[in-house]
């Protein structure tokens, strides 16, 4: 015998259960940046290290062995020694902005977006269904 006491569930429970998993959406996401952002702030700061280490120390070796190398020649050669280190030093110089700028290219909060861009696209679908 099939029991007749089964009805459709009301409007309210369909509304909480809407609501709750549109929360658990939000709060995944919400959870998914905040690793991102500190992922991005200690990308950062490692960042800002590797660039002051590098700025310091090729400094401090660049005088050095400039000097070193322009004092090993004569008097009267020094000064197109100087002038050919200078221009070995801004070919270095544009190398290393280079590489600095392709290290930076990488997109911040990149799975954010994307996930984002993924629930848009879902929305959208639920909407073309209705």
């Amino acid at each position: 015998m099939v029991d007749g006491n089964h009805s459709s569930p009301g409007l309210g429970t369909l509304l909480a259960g809407v609501g709750r998993a549109a929360l658990k959406g939000v709060h995944n996401r919400v959870e998914l940046l905040a690793v991102e952002w500190q992922e991005e702030r200690l990308r950062f700061a490692d960042l800002m290290i590797l660039a002051i280490g590098l700025v310091l120390l090729t400094t401090v070796g660049t005088l050095l062995a400039t000097a070193t190398i322009i004092f090993l020649f004569p008097e009267n050669a020094r000064i197109y020694v100087t002038g050919a280190l200078a221009v070995v030093y801004l070919i270095g110089a544009v190398a290393v902005w280079l590489a600095l700028r392709a290290a930076l290219r990488r997109q911040p909060f990149a799975e954010s977006i994307e996930q984002v861009k993924k629930d848009r696209v879902w929305l959208e679908s639920l909407k073309s269904e209705n």
